[in-house]
């Protein structure tokens, strides 16, 4: 890059975009890089305040910003993403389809600890929409020396893509609502509808519903027996407080799952347990579920659609971030809940 007066850049490359902003009303872009500067531009060009700009004079060695945010993007990004621009030296990554946002943190802050290399991603194992933007990169300069490109390149690409967007796989759901007071009829149930409408989304099929009192047996051989039939997942609701007639927790446990975690360092959901029967995960859901709209549910359904497994160290992580705001307008998972450094 050279940098050379306007007035005497007629026929030249222009090496960087040039953006016109309008105070509170749009901001665009005037000339774009590569164009070649004509007798025309000169007077558009000091009206934006430009008295000298940057040619393009490709020196030995140097990647142009365009290119190379185009490399760091096609290194980085791993399945169910594509990429958008460059656009004022910038390339975004979208997602192709609905899933779990998965960023080695790790990697990414190697990335961005070399000196010029610009990687912003979402959360890790953020639910992501088709079409959303995810990331973005690009670097701060108008060209960079291609050995430090390439060694944020290696990064970006192994192991594997630093950032991908895993699918949600469709699941049979059960729930086996728990009670005594919901089995006689004493009160109506509201939990089924809540799960379907929580599970839906990621494209959860509901199988079936068990009512049963609170009898540890009885909870035991409904797990079991919807899980017989073919349930990939089962939500239990009601019966997992420290009451003496609550005995969800108990029951989950006889099936001879392994029990991940009950009581997480998440507001709302802390009494929320987690357990695995094989690969079928079994949740016992708090009440807060009921009423929160949104608690730690919100943040592991994600992972059991995508296919993952939950460890205790991902639950222990997120305590940082585990207290939602409850603001009056939910915004998640715009938001900070869940958002753990670690996660």
């Amino acid at each position: 890059m050279r940098k050379v007066p306007v007035t005497g850049a007629v026929g030249m490359v222009l090496g960087h975009d040039i953006t016109r902003i309008v105070p509170g009303r749009e901001k665009n872009r005037a000339f774009k890089k590569g164009h070649v500067i004509r007798e025309t531009d000169i007077e558009a060009l000091r009206n934006l305040g430009k008295e000298h700009i940057y040619v393009w004079e490709p020196g030995e060695n140097m990647v142009h910003e365009d290119e190379a945010a185009l490399r760091l993007a096609g290194a980085a990004a791993g399945q169910g993403l594509a990429m958008n621009g460059p656009n004022q030296g910038k390339v975004a990554l979208r997602a192709t389809h609905k899933g779990l946002l998965k960023v080695d943190i790790d990697r990414l802050n190697s990335v961005n600890s070399i000196e010029d290399m610009v990687f912003s991603t979402l959360h890790n194992n953020r639910g992501v929409e088709e079409g959303q933007t995810v990331a973005g990169t690009r670097v701060t300069p108008l060209a960079v020396p291609g050995d430090k490109l390439e060694e944020a390149e290696r990064i970006c690409s192994r192991p594997g893509p630093l950032i991908y967007v895993k699918p949600f796989n469709p699941l049979w759901v059960a729930v086996v609502t728990t009670g005594n007071e919901v089995y006689s009829g004493r009160i109506q149930d509201a939990s089924f509808g809540m799960i379907r409408n929580k599970v839906t989304p990621f494209g959860g099929r509901v199988m079936g519903q068990s009512i049963v009192p609170d009898d540890q047996d009885l909870i035991t051989g409904e797990i079991r027996r919807f899980i017989a039939e073919g349930a990939e997942m089962v939500l239990t609701s009601g019966g997992m407080s420290v009451d003496p007639d609550d005995v969800t927790p108990p029951g989950i446990r006889a099936t001879g799952a392994e029990v991940v975690f009950y009581g997480a360092p998440v507001l709302p959901g802390s009494m929320f347990m987690l357990a695995y029967l094989g690969h079928v995960p079994i949740c016992g859901l708090p009440g807060c579920v009921m009423y929160n709209s949104t608690t730690i549910l919100d943040l592991l359904l994600p992972r059991f659609f995508a296919g993952e497994r939950v460890s205790r160290a991902d639950v222990v992580a997120m305590g940082h971030g585990g207290l939602c705001e409850e603001c009056e307008i939910c915004r998640y998972p715009s938001c900070s809940f869940g958002k753990s450094t670690g996660a």
